[in-house]
């Protein structure tokens, strides 16, 4: 939990120290929106490229060495996150992200993985809100800590990358307390066509329909989220027209939200998997999404409107997070693991190339974007409707202490 911690922390630290540096720069409207989606798909590349191997990595060696392994990786990105902040140089800043994101791609199966050996079924909700939350909270304080640091080192940057690698020596020493797991499969081959190893995972996975729908779950909520993110940097900025400080403080909201949505999660699933909070989840993102979207609305309105979708996401991707660690065997855990991972960044990656179209080809207003990411819950909550149409319904009863089935 602290490794995880630590790791979204410096995540979000570094990409919104990025992001921040570059608004600074006070660019035109459609050069910053394209350096926004920039940093989200420099980001997620890595994942596309790397999410199978790291799903290998998580099955062929132990779980905790492939995490203490990573850490040693993030204290040599990490110098070089420091010499690219100290360089002024946007292109170098873009690939420390990316250097990061390569860390997370070998980070996520193993840590998503690992979770289905040290904790027993009937607390792998629980499990998974906990982790959830920390990871949102990790945003915030990350977020916020981004803005700060914008601020009081915009003369010179570099310190901020001295911090970051002084938390990398820190999430290292906290992963050599990570349980000792042995290898799930230590003889697996490696296979270094990753589409190929994707269309086969893809195939069994199909074979479970829970499992499958997860995964398409998963991507979708991904893929708002990571367009609600850049959207909510250039609404505050365009039409707030808020400093680093102010614009954080709108990604805090959505942060706090969705802590608070996951710990609920984990809270209200019990000893199962809920899949009732799912389409609970797309009822309040898309409800809110349209809210956002309003003309004219307040800065307390917007603020509170976040943080409610918020609560919809960690309600939507903790019973979809449990599916993907509980269904699969022992031996394949890591792999589906990556393939889950290397599918929700197909989802971020394709945020990045719509925010794009959509501000830049199209110029939709950020209003518009919101509608737009609205509409998309709405597909996802028709959909788990149609699938599973007792999930909803069977979950109110429990809880009214009705009699479904």
């Amino acid at each position: 939990m602290g490794t995880q911690f630590q790791g979204a922390f410096s995540d979000s630290v570094l990409r919104w120290l990025v992001i921040y540096l570059v608004i600074a720069k006070k660019l035109p409207k459609a050069e910053l929106d394209a350096l926004v989606s920039d940093s989200g798909m420099y980001f997620a590349i890595p994942f596309l490229l790397l999410s199978m191997l790291g799903g290998w990595m998580a099955d062929r060696f132990s779980k905790r060495k492939v995490m203490i392994g990573v850490k040693v990786m993030e204290m040599g990105i990490m110098v070089f996150a420091a010499m690219a902040l100290g360089s002024g140089k946007t292109a170098l800043q873009l690939a420390a992200i990316c250097l990061m994101g390569v860390h997370s791609a070998f980070f996520a199966a193993s840590k998503y993985g690992s979770l289905p050996e040290v904790v027993p079924a009937a607390r792998l909700s629980w499990a998974n809100g906990i982790i959830e939350m920390l990871t949102f909270l990790a945003t915030i304080f990350g977020t916020l800590a981004a803005a700060w640091m914008a601020q009081h080192f915009a003369e010179s940057p570099s310190n901020a990358g001295y911090i970051l690698l002084a938390l990398a020596v820190a999430g290292w020493l906290a992963s050599l307390g990570i349980t000792k797991l042995p290898a799930a499969d230590p003889k697996k081959p490696l296979n270094l066509n990753f589409l190929g190893e994707l269309w086969r995972e893809f195939s069994w996975m199909k074979q479970d329909r829970d499992l499958w729908r997860a995964n398409l779950g998963n991507t979708g909520f991904f893929f708002i989220a990571a367009l609600l993110q850049m959207n909510i940097v250039l609404y505050a900025e365009q039409v707030f027209h808020l400093g680093e400080t102010e614009n954080s403080a709108l990604q805090v909201a959505l942060a706090i939200g969705m802590a608070a949505g996951s710990i609920l999660a984990g809270k209200l699933s019990g000893d199962h998997v809920e899949y009732g909070l799912i389409p609970l989840g797309a009822i309040l993102m898309a409800a809110m999404g349209f809210w956002l979207g309003v003309d004219g609305i307040s800065r307390t309105a917007f603020t509170v409107g976040l943080a409610v979708l918020g609560i919809g996401g960690g309600l939507f991707i903790v019973p979809i997070a449990a599916v993907l660690q509980h269904r699969p065997p022992a031996d394949r855990k890591g792999s589906v693991q990556g393939a889950a991972s290397w599918l929700s960044w197909v989802g971020i990656a394709g945020a990045a190339l719509v925010q794009k179209e959509l501000n830049i080809r199209l110029g939709w207003s950020p209003g518009q974007v919101f509608w737009f990411c609205a509409s998309c819950a709405v597909i996802a909550g028709i959909y788990v409707a149609k699938t599973r149409p007792t999930a909803l319904p069977n979950m109110l009863a429990r809880w009214t202490g009705g009699h479904l089935n």
